[in-house]
Formats: C-alpha cells, sequence, structure tokens
C-alpha cells in the first residue's frame, strides 16, 4: 500500500498576510501541512501571516512560493478549483464533501490532489479554474456568497479529516488508474494548440483567445490517464507525418 500523501492547498494571489495565517492554523487543525502560494501580492515570507499563524508556523516555513497557477499544480494529478461563483465552463461541479471523499481515494493510490483558492476580493479567475478538473462549491447565502480564505480552508480540511471511512468504490476504480499530472496535460494542450494554429484552426483572429480557453478547460476536464496523454500526442505526430509526406 502506498503512502497516503495529503491534498495540497494552494493560495493563488492572495491579498492579506493574516488570511495566509489563518489558512494555515485552519490546515494545521486537521493534519495538512502542504501549501502552495502563488503570487502573493505582498511579498514572501509574510510578517503579518506569521503572526497570524500562531503555532502553525511550520506550515508557513515549508510553503512553497511559486509564480503561476500552472507551475503550482504542475505535479498534481487532480486539481479541485474553489469557487462560489456561477461559471460558464463546463466542469464536475462537487461539493466539499465529495471532493475530500474522491481525494482521500486518489490520496491511498499514490495520486497528488491539489485544491485551488482563489484571492480574496474576487476569486479565482476563469484561467485559474481552466486549469482545474473539478469545480468545488458550498451551498452558501445566494445574497451573501463570499467566504474568508481562512473559512474555506477550513471547511476543505475538516471535511478531509472526517473522510477516514471507506470510500465510494467507483472512486477508487478510478483512482487506480495512473492519470496525467496537470504538466502533462498541459504539454498536450500546448501541442494541440501549436497544431491547429498551423491549420489556421483559431479564425477569426479576435475569436481566438475564447476558442484556446475552451479548449484548455476541456483537456483539463478530461481527466486524461498518462496512456491517454501519449495516444493523442502520437496521433497529432502521425497527422503531420501523413501531411508532410503529401506535400
Amino acid at each position: 500500500m502506498t503512502d497516503l500523501i495529503p491534498p495540497t492547498m494552494i493560495l493563488v494571489r492572495p491579498q492579506m498576510g493574516e488570511n495566509i495565517g489563518a489558512a494555515a492554523r485552519a490546515m494545521l487543525n486537521f493534519g495538512l501541512e502542504r501549501m502552495r502560494v502563488v503570487g502573493p501580492r505582498d511579498g514572501w515570507p509574510n510578517p503579518k501571516a506569521a503572526a497570524m499563524a500562531s503555532g502553525a508556523g511550520r506550515v508557513l516555513d515549508n510553503a512553497g512560493l511559486f509564480a503561476d497557477v500552472k507551475a503550482a499544480i504542475a505535479d498534481c494529478d487532480y486539481v479541485f478549483a474553489t469557487t462560489a461563483r456561477g461559471r460558464e465552463l463546463v466542469k464536475p461541479v462537487v461539493t466539499p464533501e465529495r471532493a475530500m471523499e474522491m481525494a482521500r481515494a486518489m490520496a491511498h493510490e499514490g495520486k497528488r490532489v491539489g485544491v485551488l483558492f482563489g484571492p480574496e476580493r474576487a476569486g479565482l479567475e476563469n484561467d485559474d479554474v481552466i486549469l482545474a478538473n473539478a469545480i468545488v462549491t458550498v451551498p452558501v447565502n445566494p445574497e451573501f456568497p463570499s467566504l474568508n480564505l481562512g473559512q474555506c480552508v477550513l471547511l476543505m480540511g475538516y471535511e478531509w479529516q472526517r473522510q477516514k471511512a471507506d470510500v465510494a468504490p467507483e472512486v477508487m476504480e478510478l483512482a487506480r488508474t495512473e492519470f496525467a499530472n496537470r504538466l502533462e496535460v498541459e504539454r498536450l494542450a500546448d501541442h494541440y494548440e501549436e497544431r491547429l494554429g498551423d491549420a489556421s484552426f483559431f479564425y477569426p483572429p479576435d475569436k481566438a483567445p475564447m476558442m484556446k480557453a475552451n479548449l484548455r478547460n476541456m483537456w483539463g476536464r478530461l481527466n486524461l490517464t498518462r496512456a491517454e496523454v501519449q495516444t493523442f500526442h502520437g496521433m497529432l505526430r502521425q497527422i503531420a507525418y501523413a501531411l508532410k509526406k503529401q506535400g
């Protein structure tokens, strides 16, 4: 049996050190210590975060600092994006309970799971959510849906800690699959985008950014295995080879 790898809590462009510290405390309350910080507004390390973290300072001490979300999730096999806002993106939407049920199942199989949390003012941007496999949302008051960063991390940590019971069989079957990690999926997306660009697929030019975003979202949603990623790469290479011979 492989060692259980707890999920990584990834704070995307956090604005206040106090909220980072509160998130660290919430994590340690429930046995989570894997934190990553992406582009913090006030720099890193942050004295206010350390002061707020109190006894959870080791979470901050070991936190990884990343320039962008892609780098922060590159080694993750599955990524959840937390958001309270409606999205036009087509992705599975799960509760924190279901998300952490899935996370624990995958962790038991040696998979790496990441959870994205957005900045305090507006939450994750669509470009961030596109990179995730699924969306986590909470049935909050629609007239006041905003959760504090620390509260949001606390919810996920609580659900992680209480998911020590048996996991759903269908998740275990999925977890045994060798998923492609986010970096492998990103490289596949790059490959397709390059080839489609060569074929003038992104037309008209003013619609190209949205077309590319929709394709990126599709790749992230498919939950591809490593073998499937290699198959897609091979298909593109074979098409390019055949077209070159014809030319």
